[in-house]
């Protein structure tokens, strides 16, 4: 969806105001290291979805504590921005850092592997074995 530069400021300070309020306001401790990594609020400001990622084991805690807290936090959220309706907020797990992180850790191994095949190639000795090309 193409965003204009009016909507990625309206994203931007629902998303700015809504982690402040997880920061301040809200005492729930299953919403500590919670990240709002970002927010799509609808064209008439009726609707936003909010992004977040946490720990992997904290994924069914932190939902659970979402959807008993989003009343509380939409309406410190109306009490903070200027709109003219509170949008109804959803909560949705953001995977995406999850998959980040499992594609560095795989280029990871790969860079090792191929860093022990080039040393492997070159002769030298690896884990206590010296490996020659020519062993291949």
């Amino acid at each position: 969806m193409k965003q204009s530069s009016s909507n990625r400021k309206v994203n931007e300070q629902a998303r700015e105001v809504i982690a402040s309020i997880l920061l301040f306001e809200i005492s729930d401790p299953r919403l500590t290291l919670v990240t709002i990594t970002g927010c799509e609020v609808s064209y008439d400001r009726s609707v936003c979805n909010v992004y977040y990622t946490t720990e992997p084991e904290r994924y069914e805690a932190v939902a659970d504590a979402f959807a008993k807290a989003a009343g509380r936090i939409r309406s410190l959220m109306a009490k903070e921005l200027s709109w003219r309706v509170a949008p109804e907020l959803r909560f949705m797990l953001d995977k995406s850092v999850d998959e980040a992180e499992r594609i560095a850790t795989a280029l990871q191994r790969d860079a090792a592997r191929n860093t022990a095949g080039e040393r492997a190639d070159a002769g030298e000795e690896i884990d206590g074995d010296t490996y020659d090309a020519g062993d291949e």
